[in-house]
This record gives structure tokens, sequence and C-alpha cells, in this order.
């Protein structure tokens, strides 16, 4: 198979995933919309008008040079930093559940994590593509990009986002993989790491209740093991065939982010396991077109940006299917372009137009 093939078919399955998540949109999000917004297509219209955003944004990715990129790491970064910052100013953040991860833009809601992960992406890309000659240096081609990241993280965990900030870490340590790090300077920094992170989980109230909701649901199934309880009866309760698509009655105000972080699960009770199965297919086939484009890059640059994209896909969707069949805790992460999330989604598809841009023959 030539690459030119090989982008028509993550194009098509990007697509196909597209179309599945404005179904799904609806189907979960109509009874919801209807009680709290007086529109059962509330969530509906402004997911279209998302994609349409995507749509541009993805053309966009395909034509410009993606070397290009190289040339701004910097100041995206320094942007991401101070929207970051920005966040925590009253008066200009839209505040959710006691987090504040959004600007408000009218009717625009918009998340500055996403522009610091994809830019966190680009800089370590260009970094370790550069330091390549010195890569197993720790000092010279590991350290600078730790402490990028560790900055990013910060900002991103006072807001507070443990989630986003432990996606932002593997696909960082991913790229680092790839780019021939040492593997002790890995092993040493994850392992430095953990008593950070003990810290961070068991030191906030409702981390912890999460945690221990996770370990055991039951324990409180009014409470915070709610939600997966609610998700695990959602997956059950769709068996083979599943309930048929718009019949699932778990999102009838039962399961908390039916929409959005636990659209999967009612993905599963209304098209079951083969529904289910089915989307992991396309999941894992969009992995394999885009890892080949990423194989076959022109240069290193192409090769470890593509890679580091192709992880923030993968690495999301990998963490809401685990969260809906409770093999992780529950972490607030969306499925690539199947949840409800107008930044998440514009991003998404900024990413596979990106992989394609990296895979274009000239």
């Amino acid at each position: 198979m030539n690459m030119r093939d090989t982008r028509i078919n993550l194009a098509a399955v990007s697509l196909v995933l597209v179309c599945i998540g404005i179904v799904m949109i609806y189907s979960t999000s109509a009874i919801y919309a209807l009680e709290n917004q007086g529109d059962s297509a509330y969530y509906l219209k402004r997911h279209l008008a998302y994609v349409f955003i995507g749509l541009l944004c993805t053309f966009f990715a395909m034509k410009v040079d993606y070397h290009y990129l190289r040339k701004i790491a910097k100041p995206l970064l320094l942007i991401s930093v101070l929207l970051l910052v920005l966040l925590f100013v009253p008066g200009i953040t839209r505040q959710v559940g006691g987090a504040r991860r959004w600007f408000r833009l009218g009717a625009i809601s918009f998340q500055p994590s996403e522009l610091a992960k994809f830019a966190m992406v680009i800089y370590a890309a260009d970094f370790l593509s550069r330091k390549k000659s010195i890569i197993t240096s720790f000092w010279h081609g590991l350290f600078p990009v730790l402490m990028v990241m560790g900055t990013i993280s910060l900002l991103i965990i006072v807001q507070p986002d443990l989630g986003t900030v432990m996606a932002i870490v593997s696909i960082c340590f991913l790229m680092f993989f790839v780019a021939g790090v040492k593997l002790t300077h890995i092993f040493s920094f994850v392992l430095g790491s953990l008593p950070f992170l003990y810290i961070l989980v068991f030191s906030v109230p409702y981390r912890r209740r999460r945690i221990l909701a996770f370990l055991d649901p039951w324990s409180d199934p009014q409470g915070t093991g709610f939600q997966i309880i609610q998700s695990l009866v959602a997956v059950g309760s769709g068996g083979l065939t599943g309930l048929g698509l718009g019949h699932g009655r778990q999102k009838l105000l039962y399961l908390p982010a039916a929409y959005t972080d636990f659209i999967f699960s009612i993905i599963g009770e209304e098209l079951g396991f083969i529904g289910t199965s089915g989307l992991v297919l396309l999941v894992i086939f969009l992995l394999v077109q885009a890892t080949k484009i990423s194989l076959k890059a022109k240069d290193s640059f192409g090769q470890l940006l593509s890679f580091g994209l192709i992880s923030c896909l993968m690495i999301e969707a990998i963490i809401n299917m685990g969260v809906a069949i409770s093999i992780f805790p529950t972490k607030g992460l969306p499925f690539p372009f199947i949840s409800y999330g107008g930044t998440s989604l514009v991003f998404n598809m900024i990413y596979v137009g990106l992989i394609l841009n990296v895979g274009r023959v000239k």
C-alpha cells in the first residue's frame, strides 16, 4: 500500500469516527438537553458547529508546511502558559465543578490545556529532533524538556486537572522512548515522580474518594461510586447486540456526563458488544494507518511530531474506554472524535490534518 492510500484510509476512518460521534452525541444528550436547555438538539447543534470549525482547521493543517511549526514552538508554549495563568483571573473563565479549565467566548468555550498539550508535543518533537546527537545526555538531551513539561503540568494541576497532566506526561515519555532517550533516565524519572503522584492523589479529598470508589464503588453506591456503577450497568445491559440505537436507559438522567466522559458506556448499552468492538477496531485501524505515516516520515521532526499526535489520540481513547469499564479511575478525558467537547474535537481533527500533512508526497 502506497502513502496515498494510507492517507486516504486515515482520512476516511477519522471521518467515520466523527460521524459516529455526531449520531451518538444526539442519542446520549437529547433527553438531558431537553430537560436542561429546552431543546433536544442543543448539544448536537453546538457539536456540529465545532465539527465545521474542525474541518476548516484540518484542511489548513494539511496544507501548511508542518516544518513551520518548529518556528512557532516556543511562542506557542508561551501563549499556552499565559492562557493557563489567565484562567485564574476572576470574571473571564468558566468554572465547572470547582475547576477553572475554560474560557467562555460568547457561545463558544475554549480549553487552554488542549492548546498546551498541542504546544508541548510540537516543542518536544522540535527539541528532541534537534538534540538527536546528545539525546542520551540527561542534562542536555532530556532535562530542558522535563522542565517545560513540569511547568505546563503544574499550571494544569492547579486548575485542577490531573487527568490531562497524566495524559501529557504519558505522551512526552512515549516521545522520549521513540527519540532514543535512555531507558534508565526514563525509569529514574518515573520512579522519582511516584511519591509526588501519591501526594497529589491522596492529599486531595475528592481524588482520594475517586480512587477508593474505583477500588470498591459499592462502598458508596449513591455517592462517589454512583457514576462507575451506572457506567457498568450501561455496558453490561447492552449484551451482544445492545438495546438499539436511541433506546439506552442510563442516559435518562442516570449516568452523569453520558455525552462526554461516559459516551462509550452508552454505546455499549445501545449497540452492545458488537458496537463497542467495531468502535475499538476503527480506533486500531486509525492507529495502524497513522503509524505507517509516522514510520515513513521524511525527517525526524515529522516522525516525532506525528507520533506525538498519534499518542494524544490513542491515550485519550484508551483512558476513556478504561474508565467506562472501570479499568482506570475516573479521569474526565473525552473519547477522541466521539465525545462532545468543542476544543478537544477541533484539536483532534487538527492532529489528523497534521499527520496527513507529514505523509504528503510532494
